[in-house]
């Protein structure tokens, strides 16, 4: 059976390569991945790249899937961060055994679920997300890519080729 993986991005100004690399390793691996977001139709990257939500997160089921990644950009911070859906939707994945990921500001939002309190993530090196993890618990690490085996976080575009392979070793 083929593994599956949805990719969250937010509703407008997600990052190009921290969605078409990771995208494009897991495909490469055999994985299907399927595009969501808060809605569905074309949404427009933060350098004018385009992406095509197939479907709203919520409306899938998360067991569905092998693996959820949030996708960064700086539409995640304002769209995805304080979404309590998403929160609740990334919390259920991770009790069915579905490997929840995020990458820059999509490590921060998997962050915020308080799955990764008491350890280590990775995100974009900045003050805003580096803070965002220390109020929730979570030990910030200068790597592009942190795994655990239940979740997995990046650290943004110079890491996006490397947290892409590391969900297909992770997959496959």
């Amino acid at each position: 059976m083929n593994k599956k993986a949805l990719f969250i991005i937010p509703p407008e100004r997600f990052n190009e390569d921290e969605l078409f690399q990771p995208k494009e390793a897991l495909e490469n691996a055999g994985v299907e991945v399927t595009i969501a977001s808060t809605k569905t139709g074309e949404i427009t990257g933060d350098y004018e790249g385009k992406a095509k939500a197939e479907v709203i997160f919520s409306d899938v089921s998360s067991s569905d899937y092998d693996v959820i990644s949030v996708i960064g950009g700086s539409g995640t911070n304002d769209h995805l961060w304080e979404n309590e859906e998403l929160q609740a939707y990334l919390k259920q994945a991770h009790e069915q055994k579905v490997l929840v990921t995020g990458i820059c500001a999509g490590a921060v939002t998997v962050v915020k679920t308080g799955l990764l309190s008491g350890r280590t993530a990775a995100c974009y090196p900045v003050d805003v997300q580096i803070n965002e993890l220390k109020a929730n618990n979570v030990e910030y690490v200068v790597e592009h890519v942190v795994a655990h085996d239940d979740i997995i976080t990046g650290d943004g575009p110079d890491g996006a080729k490397e947290f892409g392979q590391s969900l297909a070793k992770a997959l496959c």
